[in-house]
């Protein structure tokens, strides 16, 4: 667990559906995790500032928010277009875009992807949470698109990324929080902006 800026934690974790590390969040005064898996210290490490919410950027990024739920009874939060695709699952809260969440996060949207890919807009911590649109490989500063066999209609989803993330420029943020990869710190609107430009 590292406190990238204060009040904000990030971890990593393999994902045990695609075997590779995935990154999640908590912004702790907030109680509110995004994309959540269980980190290494385990559910203990949240006893004394008990997770309250789980927000989903996507419908594939409930990942371990069940555990969060069964320990600490914390709610779990998706857009609507992830209702049919978490059914079964547990109980969740839907969103839609524009609708404001627990710590004035605002959801946006991406889509593209799929109907529910949500940024999730911190202004308190001047971050912007991406889901599958974006992606960061290593410690190199550049974003690039997930890869083409996880896009149905690749030639098409990229421009639309790019369009929505055009859109996304106007907020206020300049740290970016990446569901895979490591995030952003105070780069990450200028690195959207490059990866928008091609």
């Amino acid at each position: 667990m590292l406190e990238i800026f204060p009040g904000v934690w990030h971890w990593t974790a393999v994902h045990p559906g695609i075997g590779t590390e995935v990154s999640s969040y908590y912004l702790a005064e907030e109680r509110v995790l995004i994309d959540p898996m269980v980190p290494a210290e385990g559910l203990s490490w949240f006893a004394q500032s008990r997770p309250e919410h789980a927000l989903l950027t996507s419908r594939h990024h409930d990942r371990q928010a069940w555990q969060f739920r069964t320990e600490f009874d914390c709610r779990i939060h998706c857009g609507a277009g992830a209702v049919q695709e978490l059914q079964g699952r547990g109980p969740v809260e839907v969103f839609s875009f524009g609708d404001r969440l627990p710590g004035e996060i605002t959801a946006m949207e991406v889509g593209a992807i799929f109907p529910d890919e949500t940024a999730l807009h911190i202004p308190r911590h001047r971050a912007l949470a991406c889901g599958d649109g974006v992606i960061r490989v290593g410690a190199r500063p550049g974003l690039r698109f997930v890869p083409d066999q996880f896009m149905e209609h690749p030639t098409e989803t990229k421009p639309a990324l790019r369009r929505a993330y055009q859109a996304l420029l106007e907020l206020d943020f300049d740290t970016l929080l990446l569901a895979h990869g490591d995030p952003l710190i105070d780069a990450g609107k200028a690195a959207l902006a490059n990866f928008i430009a091609g």
